[in-house]
């Protein structure tokens, strides 16, 4: 039997380790510089990289990485050897303070977006000693930031820890002013539940779009999808549950809070959520756990799908992101406590929140965009593209009594009535939850529910973070100058709710209903990428990152060119393999069966039988491949109609308007043709073989 608490971080150089290993004076140095960010001293880095290497190779390690999160949304490495040579021809181990706090990979080859010409190769990794060093495939993985020569941040992780910093810095503000000394620090926590489609190895190499596009490009609707509702939370197959225990396994080794998995919605998919960290540190084991996920899939047979609409007409797979406030001292400031209409300090915190999304929901829908997530938002059960706060009933009273100065009357907590004496009484919640919500508050945090399943969850929470900041700045800024402090801070809600409130919804986001009424209230409703990312880099914006220097303006520039160039190279990879696909296998694959069919009534003509249904289907077939090769020649066309864009804003809308619509054309024909070719002939798995075989 597996023993978890020895298990659990056993491949991690964390603060156990440390403790261990460390002198008492060098310990106390580097806990410092972690909870107080201050500078670490190259003397004290010496010690704990010395420290750090005899502990990999204490686990085998031979070799260590600088490991960071460039802007291609996944993880990158470089291995080097510990080895040093000798005078006498021989070698010994050796990891220096430099080493450890420096690396120097070449920056030319990841994406820049513009910030560094391809001749202009340098950049430089900074060790991150606030997410622990890892043993992950017998490497020893130092957690890293990723810039430029010239100091601009080429990843994820540099603008997160700028944002958590500027977070830091306005909450502490504010807590001030309600006489809260004790609290030292603010950290944002997060736990994003992870959904993933599990199918056949053999099956997923058969299928040229799952390995170049991660998605089926073609695949008629099976008998059965998910409209049973069985699947949902229903029992594990030893095959896929054999996966979660080493999964679960794999990742406890290297400190990731692994707490549940279930099935989910569609068939074959699946859902794993950790327990709550702070936000830097989730960043972190979010991606160790994507990538831990495939690896353990390979081993088992299975590939894990993260793409967030691998099947067409069942549930995509997101990635939802349990996001809150909380203090060095223990402290959640998004807890409302049992009395909500008393608790100001959360109230003010509240609406902060309340009014960062409003102002800001444009960068909202930024920090989920990307062509796979395209697909998913407002589809098969995922919130729609438009942002909104559920907040429940007892909250949206209770701010409701505050904005209009009328008397509120505290929702009595009552047990549950079962109507079973033997079953169990336990306190019923206040409120009901909404799953159709983008951005829901869930009792002591926010669920934003709109990341896609391969997302890094580093913007959606660098966004969170600055707007949030922003708002507590303001509210800091008119607080400090007043008079009656608690006045003060109920005209500052009252106000907030007057000119915020028509953010918050706590109906069904999917009905048309709401799409005409958040039309209405002047929300967005951006549908594509496309669509959105022109906002990323309008003024307000652009004055919003640079004030809290989470990003330059060049920076920002660089990131908007990189997600549309990304977003546009994504639908020339699947357009591309789309024709491939149909000119080597469709095409050839209805000619034969169709060859067969007219074989078959020429054969049945000689002795005089019944040939209609053939003819029929014949025919049939026939008109639909001439549709298709047409549709084919319109994809190969809309392609080359590309060459004529150079502002990648541009491109990014011709590959929508017209690129997109050309591959949806082609879809359709050859997902109908499918439900007619013998299943002998038809050259891959189809969607009841693929979501049906685990």
């Amino acid at each position: 039997m597996t023993k978890v608490p020895e298990l659990f971080g056993s491949m991690v150089f964390g603060d156990a380790a440390m403790k261990e290993r460390l002198p008492k004076e060098t310990y106390k140095a580097l806990k410092k510089t972690i909870e107080d960010g201050k500078d670490l001293d190259i003397g004290v880095a010496n010690v704990v990289a010395n420290a750090m290497k005899n502990w990999a190779i204490e686990h085998g390690v031979t070799h260590f990485t600088h490991w960071f999160q460039p802007m291609t949304g996944t993880t990158a490495e470089k291995h080097d050897s510990f080895i040093s040579p000798t005078p006498d021809g021989r070698v010994i181990m050796e990891f220096s303070g430099k080493e450890l706090i420096k690396g120097e990979p070449d920056a030319s080859s990841f994406p820049s977006g513009g910030l560094r010409a391809t001749f202009e190769a340098r950049g430089y990794t900074a060790w991150d000693p606030t997410s622990y060093a890892f043993i992950k495939d017998g490497i020893l993985c130092i957690p890293t930031a990723f810039c430029s020569y010239g100091g601009e941040a080429l990843d994820k992780k540099t603008p997160l820890l700028r944002s958590m910093e500027t977070l830091n810095d306005q909450a502490l503000r504010i807590l001030r002013l309600f006489g809260n000394t004790q609290v030292k620090r603010v950290l944002t926590t997060v736990g994003p539940e992870q959904e993933y489609f599990l199918i056949d190895r053999e099956m997923y190499e058969k299928r040229r779009d799952l390995k170049y596009c991660n998605r089926t490009l073609f695949g008629a609707k099976p008998p059965k999808g998910q409209e049973m509702d069985d699947h949902y939370f229903g029992s594990i197959r030893p095959r896929v549950s054999a996966f979660m225990k080493e999964l679960d396994e794999e990742l406890w080794k290297l400190g990731v809070l692994a707490k549940t998995k279930h099935n989910e919605v569609a068939p074959a998919q699946h859902e794993l959520a950790p327990i709550f960290t702070t936000t830097n540190i989730a960043t972190d084991h979010n991606q160790l756990t994507m990538e831990v996920m495939r690896r353990v899939a390979y081993r088992h047979g299975l590939a894990c799908l993260l793409h967030e609409k691998p099947f067409a007409g069942v549930n995509g797979s997101g990635k939802h992101n349990n996001w809150s406030i909380c203090t060095d001292t223990g402290e959640n400031l998004l807890n409302p406590t049992d009395d909500p209409h008393g608790n100001l300090q959360f109230l003010l915190f509240l609406c902060a929140v309340i009014k960062g999304v409003d102002e800001y929901q444009d960068l909202m829908r930024v920090s989920v965009a990307g062509a796979g997530n395209d697909h998913r938002l407002g589809a098969n059960e995922a919130p729609p593209a438009i942002i909104s706060m559920f907040l429940g009933d007892e909250l949206t009273n209770v701010l409701e009594s505050i904005e209009t100065d009328s008397d509120y009357t505290d929702q009595v907590k009552c047990n549950m009535e079962m109507g079973v004496h033997v079953l169990p009484n336990f306190q019923k919640d206040t409120t009901d939850r909404n799953r159709t919500s983008p951005f829901a508050f869930t009792g002591n945090k926010f669920e934003f529910r709109m990341l896609g399943s391969s997302l890094s969850i580093a913007g959606p929470n660098i966004i969170l973070n600055t707007v949030v900041a922003e708002e507590l700045r303001q509210f800091a800024d008119e607080l400090e100058k007043g008079g009656c402090f608690a006045q003060d801070v109920l005209k500052l809600i009252k106000r907030t709710m007057k000119e915020h409130k028509r953010i918050i919804f706590n109906g069904n986001n999917y009905s048309d209903e709401w799409v005409a009424e958040a039309e209405k209230r002047g929300l967005l409703n951006l549908k594509s990428t496309a669509d959105c990312m022109p906002y990323f880099i309008h003024e307000k914006n652009v004055k919003l990152f640079t004030a809290h220097h989470i990003f330059t303006e060049a920076e920002m520039h660089s990131r908007y060119e990189i997600i549309l160039e990304n977003y546009c190279k994504t639908l020339n990879i699947e357009a591309l393999t789309m024709l491939q696909m149909s000119k080597k296998s469709i095409i050839p694959a209805v000619s034969a069966y169709t060859k067969e069919l007219t074989d078959a009534v020429l054969a049945k003509k000689q002795i005089g039988a019944e040939v209609a249904a053939e003819e029929r289907l014949a025919c049939e077939l026939s008109s639909q491949l001439t549709c298709f090769v047409k549709a084919v020649d319109a994809l190969d066309q809309a392609l080359l109609g590309v060459k004529q864009f150079g502002e990648i804003g541009e491109c990014a809308k011709y590959y929508r308007e017209y690129v997109f619509a050309a591959m949806q054309e082609l879809r359709g024909i050859s997902d109908t043709m499918e439900t007619f070719v013998s299943k002998k002939i038809w050259p891959w798995p189809t969607y009841g073989d693929l979501l049906f075989s685990v």
